[in-house]
């Protein structure tokens, strides 16, 4: 079965931000015209760093769309035509005070595909040290947190730990042992 959708037309619904918001019309495979809302999104770079004695570098930050306090590992907007290698770098260093020799790629996945295309690149940081002498934007406040594996678990069990980006890179890092 063709399951393409054929994109007919775009009329911008907000180009304010970073972000992009369309109305594209779109031809289903069978035919029919239907609308379909897109975010676009210029892409983001995540790291999971774990220092020397075995502990993941996570951040505590506030999501205002989420209401809530979350834990999740470093990451961040990619800038425009930016290497999402050095993106990762950049975050690990801004969010924390952790540095890492360089950063090894994990995998590349889509957000929520359903309605934005974001793409997030995932990187595992090598030979991570707290050497970082980098700041947070101005509109970001981060709380860095180290955790064990069992303690991930445990976050991971009471919700503590809920957001995508994290749960994806911290399966890799329990299935490492």
């Amino acid at each position: 079965m063709n399951l393409t959708e054929t994109l007919i037309s775009t009329t911008p619904i907000n180009h304010d931000s970073f972000l992009h918001i369309d109305r594209d019309q779109i031809r289903l495979p069978n035919g029919n015209e239907h609308t379909r809302i897109v975010v676009r999104h210029p892409g983001a770079a995540c790291v999971l760093a774990v220092t020397p004695d075995d502990k993941v570098v996570l951040v505590r930050q506030w999501r205002h769309a989420a209401g809530r306090a979350m834990l999740e590992i470093p990451a961040g907007k990619l800038d425009d035509g930016e290497d999402p290698a050095v993106c990762a770098l950049r975050e690990l260093g801004e969010e924390t005070p952790y540095t890492a020799e360089r950063v090894e790629k994990i995998i590349q996945f889509y957000s929520a595909p359903g309605f934005c295309d974001e793409i997030l690149y995932l990187y595992r940081a090598i030979n991570v040290t707290a050497t970082s002498t980098l700041q947070p934007d101005q509109d970001e406040f981060v709380e860095t947190e180290l955790l064990t594996r069992d303690e991930v678990r445990t976050a991971i069990q009471t919700n503590e730990i809920c957001d995508g980006k994290t749960l994806i890179a911290l399966q890799f890092w329990l299935e490492e042992k």
